[in-house]
């Protein structure tokens, strides 16, 4: 049932904020989800059903966005991205949330902040982004020297117990995804593949393009991808055939050359009766593979081909 909650009250969120829908694992061993109060803005998703979500889980959480709208959030509380102390803030923030289980040093925040030539009193510079950061997430009512720690020349994010973030969110969600499905229970993908989905699609850190930021971007990526293929799954069972072609050519334009995102398709379109159009997509993924890559498409797409003239 919570499951049905959280996935009607994502597909709504999405239309509401970029950053207006987060589940994720605390540092506990425990798995627990949140819905956050914009939510509640929504006009598509009842107020019984926010607040609900709210009760369930209380306002003493904090939450964090990273994917979309650099965000955090707690109780009646939200730090916004404009709210951040300018572009050193905001990088600052998203590096030490993300590498917070070690302390980072000053050098290497200094160098992620000003990476073509610090400042030469660099390290007042950073701490005042640092104290400025600190102030910012103050007045969600965290402790501002325990939230941020500083010792020997090194800083490290120490978020309370109960946290969560959104990419972490998905990343777990994939996995409960990936793992019901495996256990032929498509039913049980539902609502964590749309949560994933929804998260993973937004941009990360957009105006950054650092070696950091990329592969952070690349991961995303690996995420949706994973993510799109088990909704179409879940899409299947629940007999919504047209979203989960739409899915399905998502994956596809994602990762080209990757067959599995055309066998999953065709197989869309042979449960939607365009048996015709199934074979168009390998005749468009065979050339692919031979114009760019020199290779024909595997035994198995060949074997799915021929079941396909039959």
């Amino acid at each position: 049932m919570l499951w049905t909650v959280l996935a009607c009250c994502c597909t709504a969120a999405t239309s509401c904020a970029s950053s207006s829908v987060c589940w994720a694992q605390p540092h506990s061993h425990s798995t627990r989800f949140c819905i956050p109060h914009l939510l509640e803005r929504s006009t598509r998703v009842p107020k019984i059903i926010a607040g609900g979500v709210w009760r369930m889980f209380g306002d003493s959480m904090l939450r964090i966005y990273l994917a979309g709208e650099v965000a955090a959030e707690r109780g009646e509380q939200l730090l916004r991205e404009g709210d951040l102390p300018g572009r050193q803030g905001r990088l600052a923030f998203v590096y030490l949330v993300a590498e917070r289980e070690r302390a980072a040093p000053q050098s290497e925040l200094a160098e992620l902040l000003w990476p073509e030539l610090p400042p030469t009193s660099w390290p007042v510079a950073l701490s005042a982004v640092i104290s400025k950061l600190r102030q910012k997430l103050a007045a969600l009512g965290l402790d501002r020297d325990r939230i941020i720690a500083n010792a020997f020349r090194c800083y490290q994010f120490r978020p309370p117990v109960e946290t969560w973030i959104d990419i972490e969110a998905a990343a777990d969600a994939v996995h409960h995804a990936e793992g019901a499905l495996l256990a032929n229970q498509p039913q049980a993908a539902y609502g964590p593949a749309l949560i994933a989905t929804t998260i993973a699609r937004r941009p990360y850190l957009v105006g950054e393009d650092a070696p950091w930021v990329r592969s952070r971007r690349d991961q995303l990526h690996d995420l949706l991808v994973r993510a799109l293929d088990c909704r179409v799954e879940a899409l299947l069972w629940n007999g919504e055939v047209s979203l989960a072609l739409d899915q399905a050519r998502a994956a596809v334009g994602l990762e080209p050359y990757r067959e599995s995102g055309y066998r999953r398709l065709m197989h869309v379109l042979v449960r939607q009766g365009d048996r015709g159009e199934a074979i168009r997509v390998y005749n468009n993924c065979r050339r692919l593979l031979a114009d760019e890559l020199g290779v024909a498409p595997s035994s198995e797409t060949e074997t799915l081909r021929r079941s396909l003239a039959g």
